[in-house]
């Protein structure tokens, strides 16, 4: 563990790793630890291989299902229905593999976030060695521009910074130092005096001793809190599975009683077997599993061109269930980016806004007047001076605040930087000092000292301040206090407060130490600096709420920054409760389940607290929704319902946990996103709502002729060309249907809500009746005529009329000649043309009407036909305003009484 090397001094450490700190390890003893340890690598995800990619294809329930049934033909001679149901099962599986294959191969596996090389002091010398052949006790050098490959404990730095963001989830650049800790560091962002696998060197230089590699380092807990996070099925999945579960309990219920009861009527036992057979063909949709992988195929190409690559099918449905979505703040809510936003200079507050400088006054923001330009000026002109950020094809580059600090001097037209020949002298930041400064030739030829620290030492050190219009004036107590009510008010903001101040030098003097330079300053001004929010997040954060989503900020920044961007964002409201990792850390799992409801906002918390966070939410049966982009997130991104990565800033090892990735960054397209997931479902329930309706006519079909001693209306490929083709086709144009206008106006479902909740079972049974109703009724009337085949063909077409007619019904939410907000669905109008016309085919085309076991029809026949298949739906829609009358004739008659 990292925290039991804060403590100890450098010389401590070095003994404890039986290390020479003026020679480094021996080659011997490299091997030798190299043989305990291992190589410094990550433990990558393993990658599954094309065969168990295609392998899992086949673990769904339904999909099992149907292999039984491709059996059960097989055995009784039906090698034709056998074929048909064997096809379709593969062309869903080939359509999963291809999915799920291209977003596996697509991403960078998660040893890469590993550096390639490192410097290192064996046996006396300086030596170029890759990463892995690091061990512990190695002493490795740094620099700027470096990626740390272990987790060290510095020895020596010289103005020593390193982005830990990925790790820490904060954007500020941290000042590393050499000097032990007075107690353990609790979390990484507070041990200042390691350095950790996986950051980014930014400015100076610094060497430590290697205290952990590989799976030992922090990046390695955080790889083995992956593995824990376990991976459950998604609620589609757990929905479906249900659905399965459920229509075999039907099927085989349904044929062993319609079997039974044959049997003792006297029907022979192999006939009713057969008749069996023919029910359960009936009763399972054999199209479902296929459509609803196109329906999620087509569902990721269009979140797609809204720019959110699905790595994996359901995660597509799964985000529209989302009722929580927990985002971290670095990069995610905010630009993950140090930039000026406040500046307090002259007398006068001011504010960036549209790269513009805006005073406040009584009425409001003004521009900032010749007087307020000439001390925004000279702040920034001390804050582009006292710099050692740089211009690489003109952006500022290095240190996240000096780079924000040029920025700032850019937009006032400031065009000098720190790496200039006027620049004489430095006396670079320190932890102890806490403030950098510089000496600066002027044009004048005369010297100036150019300082910017912590607005409290500076203040200590300055004796005069820079009024309005650049008029120096004494520094006297009331000013001071005004200045330090200005710097907790930036605090208040969220915003971290720099102070700039200057000293123009006597003639001829050359300080050799800064105490005798940083004396007798000049306050020229108070910067505020922030890592900005996303312009996009705020009105993504209402839609949220509007659709009835919580949004829940875990960020491992401190409490105060953590709380201003909340505010700002409108993520922490009234009555909202805000919760430390160190909070956290005192309560138990029952404490922490009480509060959760009210926690808005989780400040300074770890890997391990997110974990922990996610799966309380989980626990009181949400569906959670974790995005994020550092190291940090990963293993919550992994035990998330969907994980979401950021595709630009984020991670190689958080892409790897992710289900979504969001290639713009944008927090806005997780909206964009949720839509399309609830599309995708209300697809889903629409093209269930069809495909079992209409199975459940067939099998009413099938049951009713059996119990009325009537022969079998339709033969099992009958059937089998009525599921997979006749209602395959409009079944899949349902599952492109355009969103309905209130989609997201409405809550989101709970994980425990079934696809058959709102009263579909019933709308479904009872269109099935109906169907089964006028398929018998005209197979009986035609079978008095005395031919058998022409009356199953008769029966055949009715079937097939009234669910062309029942599909145009299912677009709607349930009730008939509703009108359905959305654009026309021509997908739909298409596949009911092509359903009629194969239907045509296999009654008119010699090959496939011996095939199909049909006769052609005259137009009484098709008459009769088209009639019979519009009654369920004009039946549907009378018995639907009968029974919605109801209410309100009982309210009439309660009046008249």
């Amino acid at each position: 563990m990292f925290a039991e090397w804060t403590t100890l001094s450098g010389e401590e450490a070095c003994r404890r790793l039986n290390l020479d700190p003026a020679r480094g390890l021996p080659e011997g003893e490299v091997q030798r630890r190299r043989q305990r340890w291992g190589d410094n690598t990550l433990a990558g995800a393993p990658r599954l291989s094309l065969l168990t990619l295609l392998l899992n294809q086949f673990k769904d329930f339904m999909v099992l299902v149907l292999l039984g049934a491709t059996l059960l033909s097989a055995l009784l001679g039906e090698y034709s229905d056998a074929l048909t149901i064997i096809i379709i099962v593969l062309i869903n599986a080939v359509l999963g593999l291809v999915q799920e294959y291209r977003a596996e191969r697509s991403l960078a596996a998660l040893k890469k976030l590993a550096a390639p090389r490192a410097r290192v002091l064996r046996s006396g010398e300086i030596m170029l060695i890759p990463t892995r052949e690091v061990v512990p006790g190695d002493l490795v050098y740094l620099e700027a521009g470096d990626r740390v490959s272990v987790d060290l404990r510095l020895l020596s730095t010289q103005s020593l910074t390193i982005n830990e963001a990925a790790l820490t989830g904060e954007a500020e650049a941290v000042l590393k130092r050499s000097a032990p800790l007075a107690q353990a560091a609790g979390t990484p962002g507070d041990a200042y005096n390691m350095a950790f696998s996986g950051t980014e060197v930014l400015t100076g230089r610094g060497h430590g001793v290697a205290v952990a590699t590989g799976m030992n380092t922090v990046i390695g807990q955080i790889a083995h809190l992956m593995e824990s996070a376990e991976q459950t099925a998604t609620p589609l999945q757990q929905r479906l599975e249900r659905l399965g579960k459920i229509l075999v309990a039907a099927c085989l219920g349904i044929c062993v009683a319609v079997s039974l009861l044959g049997v003792a009527r006297g029907e022979p036992l192999y006939a009713m077997f057969m008749a069996g057979v023919s029910l359960a063909v009936a009763a399972i949709p054999e199209g479902l599993p296929a459509i609803v992988t196109v329906s999620l195929a087509l569902g990721v190409q269009r979140m797609i061109r809204r720019r959110a690559i699905v790595r994996r099918l359901p995660a597509v449905e799964t985000l529209g269930s989302a009722s929580v979505i927990c985002s971290d703040k670095t990069g995610t809510l905010t630009e993950n980016r140090m930039s000026v936003s406040r500046l307090y200079c002259g007398d006068s507050l001011y504010k960036v806004e549209g790269g513009k400088f805006l005073r406040q006054e009584e009425r409001g923001w003004a521009g900032a007047g010749r007087a307020g330009a000439a001390d925004l000026k000279l702040a920034l002109t001390i804050a582009a001076r006292c710099n050692n950020a740089y211009l690489e094809k003109g952006k500022p580059k290095g240190d996240p605040t000096e780079a924000a600090l040029l920025e700032a001097a850019r937009l006032a037209g400031i065009k000098e930087a720190g790496q200039d020949p006027r620049r004489k002298r430095e006396f670079p930041f320190t932890s102890e000092r806490k403030m950098m400064s510089v000496i600066w030739r002027e044009e004048s030829g005369r010297d100036r000292l150019l300082l910017k620290g912590a607005p409290e030492l500076v203040l200590e050190r300055c004796r005069y301040i820079s009024g309005r219009g650049g008029r120096v004036q004494s520094l006297d107590q009331a000013r001071r206090r005004e200045l330090l009510e200005q710097v907790e008010r930036l605090a208040s903001l969220g915003l971290r407060a720099l102070a700039v101040a200057y000293r123009d030098l006597p003639a001829g003097s050359a300080p050799e130490q800064p105490e005798q330079a940083e004396r007798e300053l000049v306050w020229a001004g108070l910067l505020g600096l922030e890592d900005p929010p996303r312009p996009e997040v705020l009105p993504a954060i209402r839609l949220c709420r509007q659709a009835g989503i919580r949004v829940i900020m875990i960020t491992g920044d401190h409490r105060a920054t953590a709380e201003a961007i909340a505010r700002r964002l409108k993520i922490l409201r009234p009555g909202g409760k805000i919760i430390t990792g160190q909070e956290l850390n005192s309560m138990d799992d029952r404490q922490l389940l009480r509060q959760i409801g009210q926690v808005q906002v989780f400040a300074r918390v770890s890997p391990a607290h997110k974990l922990r966070i996610v799966r309380a939410l989980k626990s009181q049966q949400e569906v959670v929704a974790m995005t994020g982009d550092g190291v940090n997130d990963a293993p919550a991104i992994k035990e998330a319902d969907i994980g979401i990565a950021m595709g630009r800033t984020g991670t190689d090892v958080t892409r790897e946990a992710a289900d979504l990735i969001l290639s713009d960054d944008n927090f806005s397209t997780i909206v964009s996103a949720v839509e399309e997931g609830r599309n995708i479902y209300d697809n889903i329930r629409k093209f269930i709502r069809f495909l079992l309706g209409c199975n459940t006519g067939e099998v009413l079909t099938m049951a009713l002729a059996i119990l009325a001693g009537l022969p079998l209306p339709l033969r099992p490929i009958q059937i089998l060309w009525i599921n997979l083709v006749t209602d395959g086709l409009p079944a899949l144009a349902l599952g492109v249907d355009a969103p309905e206008e209130m989609l997201m106006h409405q809550p989101p479902r709970g994980r425990s809500e079934g696809i058959f909740s709102g009263g579909l079972w019933l709308k479904l049974i009872v269109r099935g009746v109906l169907i089964a109703a006028v398929t018998v009724a005209v197979f009986a009337l035609v079978l008095s005529g005395g031919d058998l085949v022409k009356a199953q063909t008769v029966a055949f077409a009715t079937l097939i009329t009234a669910q062309l007619f029942y599909v145009f019904d299912c677009r709607s939410s349930g009730k008939p000649f509703q009108k359905s907000y959305r654009p026309p669905n021509w997908y739909l109008a298409g596949a009911v043309l092509s359903s009629t016309v194969l239907m045509l085919a296999v009654i008119y085309q010699p090959f496939l009407s011996d095939f199909f076991y049909t006769v052609p029809l005259t137009l009484t026949d098709w008459t009769l036909i088209g009639g019979a298949g519009i009654t369920p739906t004009l039946l549907d829609g009378a018995l639907f305003l009968f029974v919605s009358g109801l209410p309100r004739f009982a309210n009439q008659k309660a009046k008249l009484r």
